[in-house]
């Protein structure tokens, strides 16, 4: 697992349950705005379909390494810092250390608690959708000569 995610994973676990709530208030205070290129190209393909609200990822090759942009509204604070943790978590990465990021992670975080099953499952939608298409992005990379 990339380092960057393990050390966000390490601070919420060791929070209690109000401070988890305030450091993915912080992270959704710092998700950064989505490039105008891709503001232009949010569309039901860059949606997360398991989310109630509208999350948006974009997964691209630089390099070997992986840039995720991504965007939920202001008015789902969890979400939208559940998307900006792993943004900041995972860029930068190379795909084989996003695609070993465990499946549990809201678990692994500790939000499991501190939020309800329908936020979890929007959540682990998240995840699985940024490990989907980093592999489709990855496989795509390294085929083109």
């Amino acid at each position: 697992m990339p380092a960057a995610l393990d050390a966000i994973i390490d601070e919420l676990k060791e929070s209690d349950r109000q401070e988890r709530i305030d450091l993915l208030i912080d992270f959704a205070k710092n998700l950064p705005p989505l490039p105008p290129e891709l503001e232009a190209r949010k569309d039901a393909e860059h949606r997360v379909e398991e989310c109630q609200s509208p999350v948006y990822l974009f997964v691209e090759m630089i390099g070997d390494r992986v840039a995720l942009y991504g965007e939920a509204p202001a008015e789902a604070p969890t979400v939208r810092g559940f998307v900006s943790l792993l943004l900041e978590g995972l860029n930068g990465a190379s795909p084989e250390d996003v695609l070993k990021v465990p499946g549990d992670l809201v678990d692994l975080c500790g939000l499991t608690e501190v939020l309800g099953m329908l936020r979890v499952r929007g959540l682990s939608g998240v995840l699985r959708r940024i490990k989907r298409d980093v592999a489709r992005v990855a496989f795509a990379h390294h085929s083109t000569p």
